[in-house]
């Protein structure tokens, strides 16, 4: 398979959080911006037929969904160490705070951010529970520890701390101690700021 990795974006998007990924990964890629305008054109859904951002080509590999493309690119770029190893013991918590984020972590802050609340009596037909269930559990899972998996940085923090992040600073999320110490942690992580940087001269460049 060709090593060639083409990240499809727009800076002012969910693909901060892969343009993060891919300085993590450290390998070279080609970025192709795409404008709101043109998103919906045919040669994009050729490769994301939902028409959004972001999508990453690696060789004949298309990926989508922020989530799946974090835990692809830590798969295929293993001596990164940005996943367990397959077969080890920690796998198991790495896919569950990994997709905890692009489910109920996600799902409980945007139903919310949209005025809705669960009513008590039909949590149980939320996949999520309710928004202050989704908050105490990562709580719990974050606190007295440096990392959500083992003792080493993981896509899994990479995820959780971008939406965290997101989160804080739109005030979807409630700067609990333990979610701001976190959030900073991982932002202040070089390959995080390198993205920062990248995607904000970007959004300067086109005002």
């Amino acid at each position: 398979m060709s090593d060639q990795l083409v990240f499809y974006t727009n800076p002012m998007s969910r693909g901060r959080i892969i343009r993060w990924m891919l300085e993590e990964v450290g390998q070279p890629y080609e970025t192709h911006i795409l404008e709101w305008a043109t998103i919906k054109d045919p040669a994009y859904l050729a490769v994301n037929p939902m028409g959004k951002v972001p999508a990453i080509v690696h060789g004949d590999t298309v990926v989508t969904e922020c989530a799946a493309i974090c835990a692809y690119l830590a798969d295929a770029f293993p001596q990164t160490g940005l996943a367990p190893p397959v077969g080890s013991k920690l796998r198991g918590d790495y896919y569950r705070w990994l997709f905890y984020a692009a489910g109920p972590l996600e799902a409980a802050v945007t139903v919310k951010s949209l005025g809705f609340e669960v009513p008590p009596d039909r949590k149980m037909m939320a996949g999520w529970g309710d928004f202050g269930d989704v908050m105490d559990t990562l709580e719990k899972a974050l606190t007295g520890r440096e990392y959500l998996v083992g003792d080493s940085f993981t896509a899994a923090d990479l995820y959780v701390g971008a939406h965290l992040g997101w989160g804080l600073q739109f005030g979807s999320i409630e700067a609990r101690p333990v979610f701001t110490a976190y959030a900073d942690r991982m932002a202040a992580r070089p390959a995080a700021a390198r993205a920062r940087e990248i995607d904000d001269a970007l959004i300067a460049a086109a005002a």
